[in-house]
């Protein structure tokens, strides 16, 4: 019999509220890139494989207001991610996922698959600029797997 005492809960509260991202600590949803889209009204759908550091394709050109509904397949070996932000949000993401490894996404910008899985993200880009998409499973950015979005 597991016996949880308050300082357990405690632990886990901290450890939780550790790995949830910054928009959702703070109880609102806000995103960068844009936000989520609506999935009755895709306006464009862009395929994007996922294979050992590498995405296909690795840029795409947007506009601003344009929806997108992203087809995401893992057609690797490991499990892989992609998560859309700024390049500078995918780093400080990424230290955390090193001390977090196993951590998992429940956003509407990110997702991550097991070998031979799909997903799909409806994204509506309502910034211009640049973002990317990252693979955040320790070492994966390191070896290039990033892809850029122009939103133009």
């Amino acid at each position: 019999m597991t016996k949880i005492t308050t300082t357990s809960l405690a632990l886990i509260a901290l450890a939780t509220a550790a790995a949830a991202p910054a928009h959702e600590q703070h109880g609102h949803s806000s995103y960068s890139a844009g936000e989520p889209g609506n999935p009755n009204k895709p306006s464009r759908t862009i395929e994007v494989e996922m294979s050992e550091m590498a995405f296909k394709p690795a840029k795409i050109e947007v506009k601003r207001g344009e929806q997108i509904r992203f087809v995401i397949r893992n057609v690797g070996k490991e499990d892989h991610e992609f998560l859309l932000a700024t390049t500078t949000e995918n780093l400080k993401h990424a230290e955390t996922m090193k001390k977090h490894p196993h951590m998992e996404h429940d956003d509407p910008n990110g997702v991550r698959l097991a070998p031979k899985k799909s997903a799909e993200i409806v994204w509506k880009f309502t910034h211009a600029g640049s973002f990317e998409y990252a693979c955040l499973i320790s070492d994966h950015r390191d070896y290039g797997m990033t892809g850029r979005i122009t939103v133009k």
